[in-house]
């Protein structure tokens, strides 16, 4: 038995990957000094060749490594905050995505992008604050989204030996989550859910941090009788629509929180396949971020845009009556 972080289980997926396979490498900015703790120690291990610290040129980087993968490696960029994937959407949805296809299967790019501190990060202001998850998935591209250590190691794992472009966002608000490990820890597989807390009432789908909020209420929940099912999709894309259904087949209804913004995220296309698909007894409900959400920098503000405990528990009854 021993207690896993999260910061350590990306750090220990990282260091695992590094030792066993020579075609890994990990770029970005200060991952030899480990600032973000993700990379702590590897440069040191592994060298500077493999662990390299580049430029502040981030769209240089990304393209930079779009070559490697087509030339054979195996690619890990780390981007400090969330918005970077705006600045490199081209290189990453415009070109690692589509080469694949475009070369009629020749070319493969295994590139992993890990976002270390995705969401709010508790003052942090707009520019440094989003949750685009939901963007990523949009086009297409492998997009995971782990809440526990175990799964931030076993879907980073699994990312690196994709033979497609992935990208890992590990929540701001889940970096300091410990989890007691009593197995090895394996690779998860791409696009497979996982049923935290069995229930028969509703299925509360959480993405990401929202899994522990999720749980939380849930036990509330069960004291006045309620079974609410915690659903982790883990994978924002591909989306595991199987479970889902399994699940919806059970409770027959719906709610969703994701910390991300509401017009057109994820919690709008679990609702839409929901009622396309699913025979739901009541309207489904989604807790997120406003409309169009950019983040203030006064801390009371950015928490007031968060979905909570409370919005939850208000969409909870409101499905269940």
């Amino acid at each position: 038995m021993s207690w896993l972080s999260y910061l350590k289980a990306l750090n220990k997926a990282l260091d695992n990957a590094l030792a066993t396979d020579e075609s890994v490498v990990v770029l970005g900015e200060d991952v030899g000094a480990g600032m973000s703790g993700v990379t702590l120690g590897l440069q040191a291990k592994f060298g500077p060749d493999r662990v390299v610290d580049t430029p502040l040129s981030e769209q240089a980087f990304t393209s930079l490594a779009v070559g490697a993968a087509l030339s054979g490696l195996r690619p890990v960029i780390e981007f400090q905050i969330p918005s970077l994937l705006f600045l490199t959407f081209e290189q990453i949805a415009n070109q690692a995505h589509k080469l694949h296809l475009m070369t009629g299967g020749q070319a493969s790019v295994p590139v992993t992008y890990l976002v270390p501190g995705s969401g709010s990060r508790a003052g942090w202001a707009g520019q440094h604050s989003d949750q685009p998850h939901g963007l990523l998935a949009h086009v297409g591209i492998k997009t995971v989204v782990p809440a526990t250590p175990t799964d931030a190691y076993g879907l980073l794992t699994s990312a690196i030996y994709d033979p497609d472009p992935v990208v890992v966002f590990a929540p701001a608000a889940a970096l300091g989550v410990r989890e007691d490990v009593t197995a090895p820890l394996e690779p998860v597989p791409l696009g497979s859910a996982r049923i935290h807390r069995q229930g028969t009432d509703v299925t509360l789908v959480a993405v990401g941090q929202s899994v522990h909020a999720a749980l939380a209420v849930a036990e509330e929940f069960a004291a006045e009788g309620v079974d609410v099912e915690v659903f982790d999709p883990r994978c924002v894309y591909p989306f595991d629509w199987v479970a889902l259904e399994r699940s919806l087949a059970k409770t027959g209804r719906l709610a969703v929180i994701d910390d991300a913004n509401r017009y057109g995220g994820l919690a709008a296309e679990v609702l839409a396949v929901a009622a396309e698909t699913a025979h739901l007894t009541a309207p489904p409900v989604r807790v997120t971020r406003p409309d169009g959400a950019v983040l203030p920098f006064a801390l009371a503000l950015d928490q007031a845009m968060q979905p909570d405990a409370e919005q939850l528990r208000r969409a909870l009854r409101t499905v269940l009556k």
